[in-house]
């Protein structure tokens, strides 16, 4: 800082951010504002406020498909309510990453049994949703248990996966295995194949950074090519989805392939720069502009080039978790960092490739974009994990070398 900036802070408001914040200061906010990776912190904050601008843009094409008659719902109703949902999750997000590893090892294995158990009751319980049953009822709200479920199971199984450095005959990998399938099994009877693609896929991850044998990796993808297309033979959801993206011939308004397609041409529309805020008109044929094809709504009022922004920026998240995990030495920090930046990541790319007609619909998310209160939530949980889990003793140096 210069002597020029210096003088312009407050001398009283300098003494009161260097007592709180000092590193000579040991309190937990002050421990926390020193170990915290301030820049995947930064890298959050800037997918969050991008994804209130998204919002803003995609709330007047949902508002108006949602308004019936007298019930006429407000341009930017979305916005407003997905601001409220931001003020809840941030601060979550930043409880969740001043607990201590141990704690927020114990914080995440409990929640994962108690949202397992909601999981396996929604197929019987929950309120159905265009055909689908994915959420509980909670008064006059409702939530998706398997939103909330998916940064916690991933702690879950990273303890689990874990566990082999300290006896490797434990059979953790079949353990971890019959409790993924279990949560895909359930998650199917929903129905929702996407969330399925997304806990098998970080599963697979979790093993492979795990240090498991090449020829079971192998085994494991001939495994899931099989699932894949007994899906197919057996599991109409699937059937359908592949079909209607296979052959597009065969679907009509209401097919996936209408959708991929509407998502396409909204995506492509505005061309590299966008057509401005609030220009698009494409984006009122699309549906779910708010939620799962928010993608195509950027591109449409903001331009390829904002999207390309907006993928590195997914990215660079991941990447620098991963960078950052080079020199971990702890095995359990390391495979629940790694699988919940796994999980951001392949819910991102999931979504991006229906957006850009690569891959069927799915009914994803993108994180901290797409409207949504559990999934806002939810995520905020997982970065806050996240966070807590790669905290790091600044004057600790740590060797490459050294695996505990």
């Amino acid at each position: 800082m210069t002597d020029a900036l210096r003088d312009a802070v407050p001398k009283g408001f300098k003494s009161r951010v260097e007592e709180r914040l000092g590193r000579a200061n040991r309190g937990p906010v002050a421990l926390w504002f020193w170990e915290i990776d301030r820049v995947l912190l930064l890298l959050t904050f800037l997918l969050i406020a991008v994804g209130l601008i998204a919002v803003a843009a995609a709330s007047p094409a949902t508002a108006r498909r949602y308004s019936e008659g007298a019930h006429q719902i407000a341009p930017m109703y979305y916005f407003w309510r997905q601001l409220m949902w931001v003020g809840v999750s941030v601060p979550v997000m930043l409880v969740v990453s001043m607990l201590p590893p141990n704690l927020a090892r114990r914080f995440a294995l409990g929640a994962a049994a108690l949202f397992l158990l909601l999981l396996l009751t929604t197929p019987v319980i929950g309120v159905e949703v265009n055909g689908a049953k994915r959420w509980l009822g909670v008064g006059i709200s409702q939530f998706q248990p398997s939103e909330f479920l998916k940064p916690v199971f991933i702690v879950a199984i990273a303890w689990l996966l874990s566990l082999r450095g300290r006896d490797p005959d434990l059979p953790m990998v079949p353990v971890t295995g019959v409790l993924t399938a279990i949560v895909g099994a359930t998650l199917m009877l929903q129905p929702d194949f996407g969330q399925t693609i997304v806990f098998g896929s970080v599963w697979m991850i979790l093993l492979m950074v795990s240090g498991i044998h090449t020829r079971v990796i192998g085994s494991l993808v001939g495994l899931g090519v099989g699932g894949v297309v007994a899906a197919y033979l057996f599991y109409d959801t699937a059937r359908i989805r592949i079909d209607n993206f296979l052959f597009p011939d065969h679907g009509g308004a209401g097919s996936d392939h209408y959708q991929t397609d509407m998502a396409h041409a909204t995506l492509t529309g505005g061309g590299l720069t966008g057509t401005g805020p609030g220009g698009g008109t494409a984006k009122f044929r699309l549906p779910e502009a708010h939620t799962d094809y928010i993608f195509s709504v950027v591109g449409e009022e903001f331009g390829l080039i904002a999207c390309a922004i907006i993928a590195m920026l997914f990215l660079a998240i991941v990447a620098r978790v991963f960078i950052k995990l080079l020199d971990e030495e702890d095995a359990f920090r390391l495979l629940a960092a790694a699988g919940l930046a796994a999980q951001f990541g392949v819910q991102a790319t999931i979504n991006m490739a229906v957006n850009t007609g690569l891959a069927p619909s799915k009914g994803m998310t993108l994180p901290f974009i797409s409207y949504g209160g559990s999934s806002m939530i939810a995520l905020s949980i997982g970065m806050g994990l996240l966070l807590a889990f790669t905290r790091r003793n600044p004057y600790l140096h740590r060797s490459p070398y050294i695996v505990r």
